[in-house]
């Protein structure tokens, strides 16, 4: 089934707000909310990141030198440094490829992360959308993308939705004269990081974008990368400012990447998914709610009428979700929810149930 594409009206954003992000569903908050707006892995960053951090800060009074991060980054995907760029978070990412890769015809598959769209428009660009049905499990058809487009950005696995793109299916996307962004900076967190496309060499006008912020807890830090083919890589880098990654991030990145830390991020997307399906399940018993399966990220979206004024009584209750109207694609009838140990998530799904409760009572 082909799917509706659209561009935003004359504000450039439409009824979205693009610049909305989890945080702040919890930012400046007077009370202790358990957090299940923002997708970053509780509880980190581990102890011994955060002391390869601590150490690195000796090293302040000198300018940050990149190039051994870089080569260990590479390294991790089997890519020589030449093809890969440090960038200080995948959000710096979107602006260098919005200001600095030529697109006529940009098109951004929705619903997804909104940076990507908002960096393409404040560089000036006409920005396409191509918009996944719920109907369809949010499925991509590559047939859906119009041939006019350019420049393609698609998530995988897709924030918000939590579906996951097969291969084949984003390998069709990609022809001679288009750039492929594919973002995924929730890869590591799915088992195996199947599906993944970093590290891939052979497919035309690939740009791949990873973020270190969600595994790990470094959201302030502000680390990630770009992998493409070396004339892209070396467009964007002459697009970045000078010293764009700093020396702690440096030292982050380069610590993420060793053998033990491979290894305990593998750890913890089985742990994701084990605590993922606990979720679905007991979502799956609220009769009112629907989940978009299968999930494969470290959140779920799911629908419910009333989704806005069970959102704030969540609150009350003292959880905070990500409400899933400022997606293009989705409405007020839509929550992400970031995946949780097993203890917080029977919590919330008894807070849940009472906010269901007092919004049927509301409603007699």
């Amino acid at each position: 089934m082909h799917t509706p594409t659209e561009s935003p009206d004359a504000t450039g954003a439409g009824a979205h707000d693009l610049r909305h992000h989890g945080d702040a569903e919890v930012r400046g908050q007077d009370r202790d909310l358990t957090d299940l707006a923002v997708n970053v892995r509780a509880g980190t960053p581990p102890a011994w990141l955060k002391e390869r951090i601590a150490a690195s800060l000796a090293t302040l009074a000198a300018y940050p030198d990149g190039r051994q991060a870089r080569a260990a980054v590479a390294a991790r995907h089997g890519l020589p440094p030449e093809r890969l760029l440090l960038t200080a978070g995948a959000a710096e990412a979107f602006v260098l490829i919005a200001r600095a890769l030529p697109a006529r015809r940009p098109y951004v598959v929705h619903p997804q992360f909104t940076e990507p769209e908002a960096a393409l428009r404040a560089a000036g660009h006409d920005v396409g959308r191509v918009l996944l049905r719920p109907e369809d499990g949010f499925r991509l058809d590559p047939a859906d993308v119009p041939a006019e487009a350019d420049l393609v950005v698609v998530g995988n696995p897709t924030n918000p939705t939590s579906v996951l793109h097969p291969v084949g299916v984003l390998e069709r996307l990609a022809r001679p004269g288009r750039t492929l962004v594919v973002d995924e900076a929730f890869m590591d967190a799915v088992p195996g990081e199947r599906e993944a496309l970093c590290g891939r060499t052979d497919i035309p006008g690939l740009v791949v974008l990873r973020s270190l912020t969600k595994t790990w807890g470094l959201a302030g830090l502000r680390v990630g990368y770009v992998a493409a083919a070396p004339e892209t890589i070396r467009t964007l880098e002459e697009a970045q400012p000078l010293w764009p990654v700093s020396s702690p991030a440096l030292a982050a990145a380069e610590a993420c990447v060793e053998p033990r830390a491979l290894a305990e991020a593998a750890a913890a997307a089985d742990r994701i998914a084990v605590d993922r399906a606990h979720l679905v399940a007991g979502l799956r018993e609220f009769s009112e709610i629907r989940v978009v399966e299968p999930a494969e990220g470290p959140f779920v979206l799911v629908r419910l009428e009333g989704a806005a004024e069970i959102r704030e009584r969540l609150r009350m209750l003292g959880f905070a979700a990500r409400r899933g109207d400022t997606f293009p694609g989705l409405g007020t009838e839509w929550l992400r929810l970031a995946v949780r140990d097993r203890t917080t998530t029977n919590r919330f799904l008894q807070a849940l149930d009472l906010a269901l409760q007092a919004l049927t009572v509301a409603g007699r």
